[in-house]
């Protein structure tokens, strides 16, 4: 059952945030996040920002958070923020659902594309992106198509203990014509 709301954090989302963090991301930068820290995540933003929350019903009413995505609706597409999801439902593969998922809602806005955000070449765990067709990537500054074969020689990083925000904060993406 899937809610898009006005970008708000709630605690069943840090919850589910944190328990995803712990199991999927104990090296990453994002661990230490705090409550309020979080909250300004999904809060504090310049631009249309949605929650979309994934909810498995309970058998006595009500239901439960297992999967979110941090949305930015663009004049263009949807823009993958960050994604986050009940770690026992791995095998369900959540990222995958809620990309397509992102695809059928831009449909039904009569958006042209779905941004899947940050992507490290080799990443295991950011794979799962590069298996989608008519995938284009941001290389120097143009978008390309993306070829199973690039970067062929490049190896995920290790030792790379830098934030999410360190590791952007020097990207920039192409001017739109």
């Amino acid at each position: 059952m899937r809610g898009a709301h006005t970008a708000w954090a709630t605690d069943e989302q840090y919850d589910l945030f944190k328990t995803y963090l712990n199991s999927r991301h104990q090296d990453g930068g994002m661990t230490d996040m705090d409550v309020f820290e979080f909250g300004a995540m999904i809060e504090e933003t310049p631009v249309r920002t949605r929650i979309v929350e994934y909810n498995q019903p309970k058998l006595n009413g009500g239901s439960i958070l297992k999967y979110a995505c941090l949305t930015d609706v663009l004049d263009d597409g949807l823009s993958m923020v960050y994604s986050f999801f009940d770690p026992d439902m791995s095998d369900r593969s959540p990222g995958k659902y809620m990309i397509l998922d992102h695809v059928e809602i831009a449909r039904e806005m009569e958006l042209n594309y779905v941004y899947l955000g940050y992507w490290v070449a080799g990443s295991p765990k950011m794979d799962y992106k590069s298996q989608f067709d008519a995938l284009e990537l941001c290389i120097n500054g143009e978008w390309v198509q993306y070829d199973s074969q690039y970067p062929s020689d490049t190896e995920p990083q290790s030792g790379n203990n830098k934030t999410i925000l360190e590791q952007v904060s020097g990207l920039a993406l192409p001017s739109v014509p």
